[in-house]
């Protein structure tokens, strides 16, 4: 069964940086497309970004377009999301979810989800 945990989540200044990882035990991400999603308080979660399995495909919601990074090294079975120019709407908690089908931002019924790590966005 695939795990999935995610990591680096912090609290940081605004116009600041953090990377998030997401990674895989149990299985390969090799099969998988990846998301990262997240949820504010009071809010529902949302789909933030997807990575193909190959990485050639990837995709942003337009509120972190330009901003957000996500890549993946297969040989480390993981996934990370490069976020620069934080901003306080982009607190929150955020989840990695792995699906062997193709990934949408408004997939909210990925097959496998990891526990999810905080972002805190605050000076």
């Amino acid at each position: 069964q695939l795990q999935l945990a995610e990591s680096g989540g912090a609290l940081v200044q605004p116009g600041g940086s953090l990377r998030l990882t997401c990674e895989a035990s149990g299985g390969t991400l090799r099969t998988q497309d990846i998301g990262w999603f997240r949820q504010a308080p009071g809010k529902e979660r949302e789909g933030v970004s997807c990575i193909s399995i190959t990485g050639r495909n990837t995709k942003y919601s337009d509120s972190v377009k330009g901003r957000f990074t996500i890549s993946r090294d297969d040989f480390k079975n993981t996934v990370y999301l490069e976020m620069n120019s934080l901003k306080p709407e982009d607190s929150g908690v955020y989840y990695c979810g792995a699906t062997p089908r193709v990934c949408h931002l408004a997939m909210l019924d990925m097959d496998y989800w990891g526990k999810g790590t905080l972002v805190t966005v605050s000076s």
